[in-house]
């Protein structure tokens, strides 16, 4: 098949164009800017478009397909061009969905923890060489990509994004894969550009719960009472799993798994991750892994990247970075670093950086988020503001959001990186939160500080 991808850069849109061409699929595609790791990875594999920009020259007749990413816009010279021709027209969901419509799909969905909990089921079923295909959200480690599709493999292990499928197609992406078996972690308001209340984000659950097959198989965590509202009052014939917190202690740093053959020294920590582990436990266990193999497995995860993810340490200090944004996540993450390194400092940096943390109505959500962090700083750029369209946000209402009154806030990156790298580390875990990298902090630059 001849495949064209309309902004193939994108982490997801170059991760399904690489595993096509694994597959054997004619492969092209356009776009106006694309980074690292995008770049290198498409041209390792001659996917890298000759030059950037949109050529309506690419669009013709013979090609079978087009993928279309969100980066795209609805105007796009080579989307008007495929409409004009009547090409076979896909979101990335729609396609993924094309791909394992004749498989056992495995949704993972929730406002958060869904990378994680994908990334544990696929580290056990690597572990135990149980070959599947997947679409996970981060990078892995012992796996080449982010997706991986082939005609033999029974299951399919899907993250199920909540967010829109395309510039021409506003439905949630999870709404496309019609589960066999899914997973619902948690539900905590995000994407407000695009679910404007509370009640309409939680009904995009409401519609995915109710997008599962008849007779399929719904895992939930019943500690968080929207999801548990959202699976119980369902009415489609599917079967209801929920999982909790399990038993757990933390023993000189070390997080230990409660379980009948005694305690299992784990890599990862905080009660959302105990609770990411019980959601795959209960999945893995579906798809034919019973509960001492998946504990064999899982004593080995150390996690996604990006998730928790420990980029330095010595005796006395340990640094981390993690994707949390939204206010749930960044609350849990927070929790989880003091409740694992109580006896030592938390210095806890969060970068506002998406369109929900920058908006002013929506700040109010984090009320709290930071409480468990020794010195908690907050940064946010103005530019970012600006770029996305938003009205300024001021110092006084993210302190007033937080209601932290020894909070610290930056706006200026140079700034910032001064007062971090001016900080006396030791006995201090830090946590450096956030999908961006605080005007252009070097990660590796911090790590080196330790």
């Amino acid at each position: 098949m001849k495949i064209h991808f309309i902004a193939i850069g994108g982490s997801a849109m170059h991760n399904l164009a690489m595993a096509l061409d694994a597959k054997g699929y004619e492969i092209s595609g356009s776009d106006d800017a694309i980074f690292e790791p995008s770049k290198s990875r498409l041209e390792a594999r001659e996917l890298l478009p000759k030059e950037f920009g949109w050529f309506e020259e690419k669009i013709t007749s013979d090609l079978d397909a087009i993928v279309l990413g969100m980066h795209a816009k609805e105007d796009n010279p080579e989307l008007k061009k495929a409409q004009e021709l009547g090409v076979k027209i896909y979101s990335y969901p729609e396609f993924l969905y094309e791909q394992s419509k004749d498989k056992t799909r495995v949704v993972i969905g929730g406002s958060h923890g869904k990378t994680t909990i994908t990334s544990m089921i696929l580290h056990v079923l690597h572990y135990h060489e149980k070959e599947v295909d997947y679409m996970v959200g981060a990078q892995l480690e012992g796996f080449d990509m982010m997706v991986h599709l082939t005609e033999e493999n029974e299951f399919i292990i899907l993250e199920g994004d909540e967010y829109l499928s395309s510039p021409i197609d506003r439905r949630p992406k999870f709404h496309l894969y019609k589960p066999n078996i899914a997973l619902l972690s948690g539900i905590a308001w995000d994407h407000i550009n695009v679910f404007p209340t509370f009640e309409n984000y939680v009904d995009q659950f409401r519609i995915f719960t109710d997008s599962l097959i008849n007779g399929g198989i719904m895992v939930y965590n019943e500690e968080d009472i929207e999801v548990k509202n959202v699976v119980e009052e369902s009415t489609n014939h599917i079967k209801k799993y929920p999982y909790k917190t399990p038993e757990y202690n933390i023993e000189n740093g070390i997080t230990f798994l409660n379980t009948s053959d005694g305690k299992l020294p784990l890599e990862v920590f905080g009660k959302h991750n105990l609770q990411n582990l019980a959601g795959a436990k209960w999945i893995c266990q579906h798809i034919g892994i019973d509960e001492d193999d998946f504990f064999e497995a899982i004593v080995t995860f150390s996690g996604a990247s990006k998730r928790l993810e420990k980029i330095a340490q010595n005796d006395s200090t340990v640094v981390f970075k993690d994707f949390a944004h939204s206010p749930s996540k960044v609350t849990a993450t927070t929790n989880a670093v003091k409740n694992q390194y109580n006896d030592r400092t938390l210095l806890a940096c969060l970068e506002l950086h998406t369109y929900s943390s920058l908006n002013a109505d929506f700040l109010k959500e984090y009320v709290g988020a930071l409480d468990a962090a020794d010195t908690a700083v907050v940064f946010y750029s103005p530019h970012a503001v600006e770029i996305k369209k938003l009205e300024k946000v001021t110092e006084q209402q993210i302190a007033t959001a937080f209601k932290r009154d020894d909070l610290i806030i930056y706006t200026n990156p140079t700034e910032f990186k001064e007062f971090l790298f001016s900080q006396n580390l030791e006995n201090t875990a830090l946590l450096l939160m956030s999908s961006g990298n605080y005007g252009g902090i070097n990660f590796d630059e911090v790590a080196a500080l330790v």
